[in-house]
């Protein structure tokens, strides 16, 4: 199944209570949530007890992406707030096995996020033991860049190793999908995408998801 996780960090804080219950009413699958510490990536999001509200909310589950410096430090806070799904950088964690680990014990699934320039191959000694892969398909840090092709190539790869490893993990892109490049995403073998600008930008969220998901 082809799923959608709209992304927060592009929709309207001056509305956000109504721009959560759209995301409630539509076909949307997850709700993705990045949170940045301005070390890692050079930009900030919002902590923890903005997800606090945000998960009082939300009646979908949340995909919670840790664009931070040690994210192992937050699994409680992860767990505490409902995350379905903690998502950590490869190159933040320097036990990623341990981490992922932990997370799994704290009962929820456990994702890990590849930088562009980062190679799936990295990942062939722990992809059996991680739920979700998270490609970047920008530089992260901010919302609207534009797409970079060679995904699609790293997608083939990943999925090419998933099967080789006889792994269930699901693929996700996040980072300049559009409705144009989604249909070829989805083909390349992406699970999962994240749309942010596409989707809170748009004059229609509900419609636009619903057209994101065919």
């Amino acid at each position: 199944m082809k799923m959608l996780a709209p992304s927060l960090l592009s929709a309207d804080f001056g509305n956000l209570q109504k721009e959560i219950a759209l995301i409630n009413q539509s076909d949307a699958d997850w709700l993705h949530i990045d949170v940045m510490d301005g070390v890692f990536v050079p930009n900030i999001s919002f902590g923890f007890p903005v997800l606090e509200y945000i998960k009082r909310l939300s009646t979908k589950p949340l995909d919670v992406h840790l664009m931070i410096v040690e994210p192992q430090k937050f699994i409680n806070e992860c767990k505490q707030i409902g995350a379905m799904m903690m998502n950590v950088h490869y190159e933040a964690c320097i036990h990623l096995h341990r981490t992922i680990s932990a997370i799994r014990q704290a009962g929820m699934k456990a994702g890990v996020t590849l930088n562009p320039h980062t190679p799936v191959e990295l990942l062939q000694d722990i992809i059996q033991d991680v739920d979700l892969v998270l490609l970047m398909s920008v530089n992260p840090g901010f919302g609207g860049q534009k797409f970079i092709e060679n995904t699609y190539e790293k997608i083939a790869r990943l999925r090419e190793l998933i099967l080789k490893k006889n792994a269930r993990t699901l693929i996700e892109v996040d980072g300049g999908v559009t409705l144009e490049n989604a249909p070829k995403l989805y083909t390349a073998g992406a699970d999962v995408l994240v749309a942010g600008n596409a989707v809170f930008k748009s004059d229609d969220i509900i419609n636009t998801i619903k057209q994101l998901k065919k």
